[in-house]
């Protein structure tokens, strides 16, 4: 899929699990806005995210939060050249509604339609950032979030070789188990990522779990080793920093490796972090330190999900010519290639 001269201005929505998300992207680089209403303190009396919760909070707010995107861009859908959604991958009650809403409103204004892969909307968070115009093809994405840890090379623009992947958690899923597993407020990626710098990363050797010549990853044993280091304490005395910091470079020395290995065995031109595990400060950090080329990242705010990613990711298909019908359906599953 190459790059065309053709212009775009594109709503995107964003419902795969428990932001509702709308947003205007032109081009596929510039954000002329980009709302989100997050459900957070709404699901972390659950300690995750409860499905059913999320799909009616999503039916509540995204009229709303859709008006916000068009009015803070200073147009209607009129302006708009094509409507975008995330398809998949992500929880089917919540998908169903951002899906239903992007065809009425395409249908309302006999707009092109789009479904988009949400898993390629986070590999496009880039295309928002100020690196843009260093990007060169071939690049390795690293996409790690709550519901996915992905090993993607990217030749070019809808052109991916999965490498590897998860094999049951997803790094972000661990932080969030092991968050609660040391009484940490939910998401527990951003709260041990705050907690660890206090503790120390060496108080207890944790497994390094699947590091052969794959690219494949797995955390839940890291988990439950975590859960019973914690058996051996008191609860008024657990050590939640040490805990904290081991655990967390435990998850960052996994990641780091894998995308070091594949950088260097696929000679690309530099490496992409995306997904919301992507503004973790010791991934980053070691990152860089480590891998001798290029890391890019997106600031926090499209680390997380979002639709302006899913705009992004959108004007790619939408220049090159793809329409899809409205009789589409959202996929939970949906794989990216």
């Amino acid at each position: 899929m190459s790059e065309t001269s053709q212009n775009s201005r594109i709503l995107a929505i964003e419902t795969s699990c428990d932001e509702t998300s709308a947003a205007v992207v032109e081009d596929g680089r510039t954000i002329l806005s980009n709302i989100i209403a997050s459900q957070v303190d709404l699901h972390a009396q659950f300690g995750g995210v409860f499905p059913e919760v999320a799909s009616r909070r999503h039916i509540e707010v995204i009229h709303a939060v859709v008006q916000q995107a068009l009015e803070e861009a200073h147009m209607g859908l009129d302006n708009m050249d094509c409507i975008a959604v995330t398809r998949g991958p992500g929880l089917v009650g919540s998908l169903l509604v951002g899906v239903n809403m992007a065809k009425g409103l395409a249908l309302a204004r006999n707009k092109p339609f789009l479904g988009i892969n949400h898993i390629e909307g986070h590999i496009y968070s880039l295309w928002l950032t100020e690196h843009v115009d260093e990007i060169e093809f071939p690049i390795l994405t690293l996409v790690v979030s709550g519901g996915h840890t992905e090993l993607y090379l990217m030749t070019d623009h809808g052109q991916y070789q999965h490498l590897g992947g998860t094999l049951d958690d997803a790094a972000g899923e661990a932080f969030d188990k092991v968050g609660r597993l040391l009484g940490l407020p939910f998401p527990g990626g951003p709260a041990i990522d705050k907690l660890a710098p206090s503790g120390s990363a060496t108080a207890y050797k944790f497994p390094r779990a699947v590091m052969d010549d794959g690219y494949n990853f797995s955390f839940s044993g890291l988990k439950t080793a975590v859960s019973r280091q914690i058996k051996h304490f008191d609860k008024a005395r657990l050590p939640v920093e040490d805990l904290a910091a081991s655990f967390q470079t435990a998850v960052v020395d996994v990641l780091v490796a894998k995308t070091a290995r594949a950088a260097e065995a696929y000679g690309v031109t530099a490496v992409h972090l995306s997904g919301g595990v992507s503004a973790n400060k010791e991934l980053r950090e070691t990152m860089q330190t480590q891998l001798p080329l290029p890391v890019r990242y997106p600031p926090p705010i499209l680390c997380t999900d979002n639709a302006a990613m899913i705009g992004a990711a959108a004007h790619w298909h939408f220049v090159n010519g793809r329409r899809d019908t409205l009789n589409i359906d959202v996929i939970p599953s949906l794989q990216l290639i």
